[in-house]
């Protein structure tokens, strides 16, 4: 199974997800992998390299995890904006998800990404950039994707803290490595309950997230004018 996701992953790096809405206010689908946002600045690259992975193999990351999560125990980051903080409290039970995201934060990758989907009242999806440099990271780090962890006491409510994932095919509901989103909308999503793994919440600054959601969209729902992030670990 592993391999055809892999396989999967290397095919399928443009998916976007489509918050259509209708005039009968049809759930909106899930938020899924993007791969076309504007460049930011040139930053270093992660400690491994394209040609020498952090995690080389799918068959090596749940050990890899594991042992990371062992030894970088935070739960709480804080999400720098233009519009203003937001902190996040990551779950110990969601235990992969927590340390992908921990190394991902330490290793500086999302200070290369933005928010790059906006969904009005629905989610804003961020982690993307579509850079030569935030390839090259994503390189760095590893080819893979986390298995689903989703749990049915951590729904999709308002500020629920989730992973994308790729859609197509993917049966297993693995998540992408890299992108996450924010549910905004005070109804949440109770119908991606499921399909996508939360391992988080927002426990200060949905006010941003709230005037994130509000910025000017294009056809695709990406925002019109670029809304970088930085991430750091609070504890």
């Amino acid at each position: 199974m592993y391999k055809a996701i892999i396989l999967l992953f290397f095919a399928t790096l443009c998916l976007s997800c489509q918050d259509t809405k209708s005039p009968k206010k049809e759930a909106s689908p899930a938020p899924v992998i993007v791969d076309t946002v504007p460049e930011k600045k040139e930053v270093k690259p992660p400690k491994g390299t394209p040609g020498n992975p952090m995690i080389a193999s799918q068959a090596e990351l749940k050990p890899f995890l594991k042992k990371y999560g062992e030894e970088h125990p935070e739960t709480k980051v804080r999400i720098k904006t233009r519009f203003g903080n937001i902190e996040v409290e990551l779950f110990e039970d969601t235990p992969l998800h927590r340390a992908n995201f921990i190394m991902l934060v330490k290793n500086g990758y999302f200070n290369t990404t933005q928010f790059h989907r906006v969904s009005p009242d629905f989610v804003v999806q961020g982690g993307n950039n579509d850079t030569k440099t935030t390839a090259l990271n994503r390189e760095g780090i590893g080819r893979y994707l986390l298995p689903n962890e989703a749990k049915a006491h951590h729904p999709h409510v308002r500020g629920a803290f989730s992973a994308a994932k790729y859609s197509e095919q993917n049966i297993s509901k693995a998540s992408s490595p890299f992108e996450f989103f924010i549910v905004q909308s005070h109804r949440g999503a109770p119908h991606i309950d499921g399909e996508h793994t939360v391992f988080g919440r927002v426990t200060k600054g949905m006010s941003v997230v709230d005037k994130i959601n509000q910025v000017t969209v294009d056809a695709s729902e990406w925002p019109e004018e670029n809304i970088y992030m930085e991430i750091e670990i609070i504890e």
